[in-house]
């Protein structure tokens, strides 16, 4: 389990900078917070939820190809090297809201490795983690693309509750904490 040491990648680097935005939107609704809080602090939690996962979209993006260039570089100039390339271009432009069974499959596929194998966050259980994964890239889809004012509320409330922002912020960190531990491995 990943400890919190300083991010070795560069991908890792760039995902804790663009996290950052996440949690400053996180910190802007608690400021503006009353009980119970305005109709118009809900944007804040909606775009923090959308920016902290396209930080982990990106993350994902920038640490397949940062392990992947090395390998690649044996072959350079090959039709192979060619052919992977074009074949990892393809993949990550589709790739949109990496959820546990998209990033598995990329990673075995470019890497050879199961990076979810390790995704054991704060006493759950890996098929537990890659759910709560799952299920905050499908809450961010709704964010992103539902009309502002259906994406306010819904049956339960509003589509995105505060403390699922934190821990949706905290899981994402541990995700790219743990998956460069497991490509230190490779």
């Amino acid at each position: 389990m990943p400890n919190s040491t300083p991010p070795t990648s560069q991908a890792a680097k760039v995902f804790q900078a663009a996290i950052k935005d996440a949690e400053i939107l996180l910190d802007q609704f608690d400021k503006l917070n009353s009980k119970p809080p305005p109709p118009q602090t809900e944007v804040f939690k909606r775009a923090g939820l959308i920016l902290a996962l396209t930080a982990w979209e990106t993350y994902i993006e920038d640490r397949l190809s940062e392990a992947l260039q090395p390998r690649l570089q044996q072959i350079a100039g090959s039709p192979l090297a060619h052919f992977v390339e074009s074949k990892f271009r393809e993949d990550i432009a589709r790739l949109h809201n990496p959820n546990s069974a998209k990033t598995q499959k990329l990673f075995l596929d470019y890497l050879s490795i199961d990076v979810t194998k390790t995704w054991a966050w704060s006493g759950l259980g890996v098929p537990t983690t890659r759910k709560y994964l799952d299920t905050l890239v499908s809450k961010r889809g709704d964010a992103a693309h539902r009309s502002p004012a259906s994406a306010l509320t819904t049956v339960n409330g509003h589509i995105v509750k505060r403390d699922e922002l934190e821990k949706g912020i905290a899981l994402l960190k541990f995700l790219v904490e743990a998956t460069d531990l497991a490509l230190k491995q490779i």
